[in-house]
């Protein structure tokens, strides 16, 4: 593939999963808000000048901005697209107080702000539950098939023919279920069950630290038991309903596995090289979509589902830092001072930016970006 058209791969399927997970995002938002009656002003996919826009009939300016890295609904009453309040004059007229978002009951607000992440995890259980009915969910035994010697597993007394039933407090269903608890795990000691030879056993183990290729020019540090399954993995069509719930229950996983890392890293028990910015999702975006197009679709599921959890962060500029200054005035019974907004807008602003550009530095080093850089110009 010529460098010309691997790029054009990689930027257009990047452009594709962002836009869509993008667009859920404020839909969310905005349903809400033309359900609560607040006038919806403009909805943005993507920041800056813009590169496509129309009216509809309702006064709503659609757009598509310049820079595809996020997008906004801007309500009436907002100053800006952080939808931080505008000046008003103290005697707007009633008529515009109804469609003021910044007029809207507590609640209302809440519920309009909260609808963006909420969507994300619905949009992402959706489309699971979709693949799930459809090309099928992966599934293999959760039994032993080998052991290698020497790893956590041999030292803990794992055997060919065990059945892992439980991890801690986790029901195994399927092999899968095993790698997606232990590679999050790595030097936790681990109650698991199993059975063998028709009787219950207890064993502990603690998953080894490896550093492993993540398919994408990158390695990552992960769990490792060293076990091997039994069968090799099919993908078994699942009835709608049961695939809806094994949906919801792949978006409580991914919530899950986020969440736990999150908490490691910050108590210092893992790096956060892990972190991924624009450069290295594009990359894996595109080494999907050139692998399979149902695996782009499952990538776009667990990114919403992420895009989802982060905006649920109690950092204002972010949804969630918007829900933190409600519960603020629930307690207080009247809003925050409008400096004191402010300057939490700055903070977070401030926040928002060092994480991304964390992230991108992130993703400069796990391409081997900075390495090459320093030797051509060492």
């Amino acid at each position: 593939m010529s460098f010309l058209s691997g790029f054009a791969l990689y930027a257009f399927s990047f452009l594709v999963v962002l836009t869509a997970i993008v667009f859920v995002h404020e839909w969310g938002h905005y349903i809400v808000a033309r359900l609560n009656g607040v006038r919806v002003e403009t909805f943005s996919v993507g920041f800056g000048g813009e590169l496509l826009g129309w009216n509809d009939r309702r006064g709503t300016r659609w757009k598509i901005g310049f820079i595809p890295f996020g997008g906004y609904v801007k309500f009436f009453g907002d100053a800006g697209m952080a939808s931080n309040p505008a000046r008003e004059p103290a005697n707007l007229d009633p008529a515009l107080q109804a469609v003021s978002f910044h007029h809207q009951r507590l609640w209302r607000r809440a519920s309009i702000v909260f609808a963006g992440p909420a969507i994300n995890f619905i949009f992402g259980a959706l489309v699971f539950a979709v693949i799930f009915a459809t090309a099928g969910e992966p599934y293999t035994p959760p039994m032993v098939g080998g052991v290698v010697p020497g790893s956590a597993a041999a030292v803990a007394g794992f055997a060919p023919g065990d059945q892992v039933l439980s991890i801690g407090d986790h029901t195994i269903d399927r092999f899968e279920d095993i790698r997606a608890i232990v590679m999050i795990e790595a030097g936790t000691r681990l109650d698991v069950v199993v059975r063998r030879d028709g009787a219950l056993r207890h064993l502990e183990v603690t998953p080894k630290r490896v550093s492993i290729a993540d398919g994408f020019g990158g390695q990552e540090q992960v769990g490792q038991l060293g076990i091997t399954a039994s069968a090799a993995m099919e993908f078994i069509r699942r009835a709608p309903l049961t695939a809806l719930w094994d949906g919801i229950g792949q978006t409580v996983s991914v919530t899950t596995e986020s969440l736990t890392y999150l908490g490691r890293m910050m108590i210092g028990r893992e790096s956060g090289a892990q972190l991924s910015g624009p450069i290295r999702i594009a990359k894996i975006a595109g080494d999907v979509a050139r692998m399979s197009g149902i695996g782009l679709i499952s990538l776009m599921a667990t990114l919403s589902i992420s895009i989802g959890l982060v905006n649920l962060f109690p950092i204002p500029m972010l949804d969630g830092g918007h829900l933190l200054f409600y519960a603020l005035e629930a307690l207080r019974g009247r809003p925050l001072g409008e400096r004191t907004q402010e300057m939490g807008f700055r903070f977070g602003l401030i926040v928002v930016m060092s994480l991304f550009f964390f992230a991108t530095w992130n993703d400069l080093v796990n391409l081997r970006v900075v390495s090459y850089l320093t030797r051509l110009f060492s």
